[in-house]
């Protein structure tokens, strides 16, 4: 029988823009802003988490302007702004 892993509280999992692999980060992550890179694809994300919770995501090579992601309170999924 194969045994699945349980994320951990301190984990967050992020969902890459580019590519759809899912990054994995560990609670040192917890209150961050700023760069990751996807394991899948190499595409530079932009993030932010607080207390353990991913805010926001975008692509780091977009220009001001452009699409990010954002946490939708109610579903608790990432949509894009038009």
């Amino acid at each position: 029988m194969k045994q699945t892993e349980t994320p951990t509280m301190n984990e967050i999992k992020v969902n890459c823009l580019s590519c759809g692999y899912k990054v994995d980060l560990d609670e040192a992550y917890g209150d961050y802003e700023g760069q990751v890179k996807c394991w899948g694809c190499g595409a530079t994300l932009e993030i932010k988490t607080a207390a353990g919770d991913l805010k926001s995501v975008r692509l780091a090579n977009l220009a001001a302007g452009s699409p990010a992601g954002e946490m939708d309170p109610v579903t608790r999924r990432f949509v894009l702004r038009k």
